[in-house]
């Protein structure tokens, strides 16, 4: 079956990095679009980043020229490298994965048919 693992997570201190991945195994990888969604306490899951089955990139606003996605097909692995990281950043960091060669981009939760586990992402200030 279908399984993402999340790692990379950790407590960070305002303004510092962190590289988030995610292992994809049970699919075709290089025919899903990934995507990275975020969810802090008391508040819903938003999009964060997504990249295409081709490499097309697409971003929230709140993480435009912060947050860089990239996908390693021969590894079946997603990234999501966040710089400049701020306390609102501050969330549980999911990755999804869903098989569309039409729709792009795809930016809401309900698309995406596959969710790994998540991993904590802190930001002290």
């Amino acid at each position: 079956q279908v399984q993402l693992v999340e790692s990379g997570g950790g407590l960070v201190q305002a303004g510092g990095s962190l590289r988030l991945s995610c292992a994809a195994s049970g699919l075709t990888f290089s025919s899903f679009n990934m995507g990275w969604f975020r969810q802090a306490p008391g508040k819903e899951r938003e999009f964060v980043a997504a990249i295409s089955w081709s490499g097309s990139t697409y971003y929230a606003d709140s993480v435009k020229g912060r947050f860089t996605i990239s996908r390693d097909n021969a590894k079946n692995t997603v990234y999501l490298q966040m710089n400049s990281l701020k306390p609102e950043d501050t969330a549980v960091y999911y990755c999804a994965a869903v098989q569309s060669r039409f729709r792009w981009p795809i930016i809401r939760p309900e698309d995406y048919g596959y969710w790994g586990q998540g991993t904590q992402v802190t930001v002290s200030s």
